[in-house]
């Protein structure tokens, strides 16, 4: 019987099986950043210990850093402080850090494939929900916590219950205007905020086999919200295409069998499963959430859920919490509602390709009277690419601003805030309450093309209408 990847690089990386029936795991690569870090090193100290592999760590800064003010000191003192503290760590314990002078820092989610540090067949830990991203490397990559980034800075391992495997595929063909946010969002609302507690998720397909790699993580991205601890995507020859000649990754003969060794670790032809769930890609649509968990979301067609119609108490209740937070009326279509930020952005959507595909449509248009648009490039690499390519100003003549790189308006730990109750039109991951920085802003999560319509008419939009996205357009 053959292996799942999931397996096959559990057993690569399996140390010793513990007592309590865990299994002490080596991380192969670990990423850290300036918020789940500081508290991890301070434990080294007080223990007395060194980072056991400090080759094996990466650090840059996302989370704080302002995308626009970006001198030192920062307007604000935790966030400079927070760097700073940083700094002084990885300088202490021989850390390889992508800092604000580099010209390498960015979101830690696209900065680890985009210098080839992301590898397949690898374990992957960092201090942050979406590290589930270089799945799409055909990695085993997650979360952790402050004292497990400790541990792993300590030993270069962790304790961890071996997962479930559900397989997911998506076969045929997607529609126009149709992406790979979209495909994640779809799957999540079918499968639930919770459905793959306790699972790994395997996408595969003919869908994912055809997307690059850049749409292959924002998939494997959102896999948390979906209560899947990580999700990945077997390496093939994209995946060796996108990372051959990568400052990180082995050139020359040492390439050569590097990505022998990465293509072996891809499921076995015979590989079973735990679960296997079926997707047409034709039932996919451009899609929104409309409440307050990723799982609350429909086609950009759909009409707003009535709680009246709720199957259980708890789902009516479910549906009642979310459209008294988002100020939604119950039966109307999502479609129309006003917004009053666009956010363009985040280690889900804030790759090249993004911006690349929104800058094809948006050239021409202009933001509506009344709305703050935003564009952050997820990396400084990113942002100079496409001022290199003339993105950026094409994106400042519609009306957006153009801003320097980081995490920005995905969370509420930098100067990117919601005001109030504002609604916006978000390329991230998240639609939690208050997730943007009000106690009150409201989040309505889509795909980066969706943005950019919904930004240039002031509401909710299907960026098909608003663009005149055909089969036809979309190959152009």
């Amino acid at each position: 019987m053959g292996k799942s990847l999931y397996e096959k690089v559990w057993d690569a990386h399996a140390v010793r099986s513990l007592s309590n029936g865990q299994t002490q795991l080596l991380i192969g690569t670990h990423l850290i950043h300036e918020v789940t870090s500081p508290q991890a090193f301070g434990m080294l100290r007080d223990l007395g210990l060194k980072v056991k592999y400090p080759k094996r760590t990466f650090a840059t800064v996302d989370h704080i850093v302002p995308t626009d003010q970006r001198e030192q000191p920062f307007e604000d003192d935790l966030a400079d402080a927070m760097i700073n503290e940083l700094g002084k760590n990885t300088k202490e314990f021989d850390v390889t850090y992508f800092d604000l002078a580099s010209g390498k820092q960015g979101i830690v989610h696209v900065v680890g494939p985009e210098q080839g540090i992301t590898q397949p067949g690898t374990t992957i830990a960092c201090g942050d929900s979406h590290t589930a991203t270089h799945g799409a490397f055909g990695a085993i990559a997650f979360g952790i916590g402050t004292t497990q980034v400790r541990d792993v800075l300590a030993t270069q391992t962790i304790a961890m219950d071996k997962m479930k495997v559900r397989r997911i595929n998506v076969n045929g063909k997607l529609g126009p205007g149709v992406y790979a946010k979209d495909v994640i969002l779809h799957i999540i609302a079918l499968l639930g905020a919770k459905g793959g507690i306790g699972f790994a998720y395997e996408y595969g397909g003919n869908v994912f086999d055809e997307m690059s790699m850049e749409e292959r993580m924002t998939v494997c991205n959102m896999s948390i919200e979906g209560g899947a601890r990580c999700g990945y995507i077997n390496p093939d020859q994209k995946t060796l295409d996108y990372l051959e000649g990568r400052p990180y990754v082995p050139a020359g003969d040492d390439f050569s069998a590097a990505a022998e060794n990465w293509l072996s670790f891809a499921s076995d032809a015979d590989a079973e499963f735990d679960d296997i769930v079926e997707i047409h890609a034709e039932n996919i649509a451009p899609s929104v959430t409309w409440g307050i968990s990723p799982d609350q979301g429909f086609s950009i067609d759909g009409t707003i859920p009535d709680p009246a119609n709720a199957e259980t108490p708890a789902a009516r209740a479910s549906i009642e919490e979310a459209l008294e937070y988002m100020k939604l009326p119950a039966g109307a279509p999502i479609k129309g509602h006003k917004i009053d930020v666009a956010f363009l952005g985040s280690c889900t959507n804030g790759r090249i390709s993004d911006f690349r595909e929104v800058a094809k449509y948006l050239a021409g248009h202009k933001v509506a009277p009344g709305i703050k648009a935003i564009a952050v490039p997820g990396s400084q690499v990113v942002d100079a690419l496409c001022k290199k390519e003339g993105l950026d100003k094409i994106f400042e003549a519609a009306g957006f601003e153009w801003r320097a790189a980081g995490c920005s308006m995905c969370l509420a730990m930098n100067p990117d805030k919601l005001i109030g109750d504002q609604l916006c039109a978000s390329s991230s991951n998240r639609n939690f309450k208050g997730r943007q920085g009000s106690t009150t802003g409201r989040t309505i999560l889509m795909s980066p093309v969706m943005v950019a319509a919904s930004a240039i008419t002031g509401v909710i939009s299907d960026a098909r209408e608003v663009f005149t996205i055909t089969e036809q357009s979309a190959a152009a």
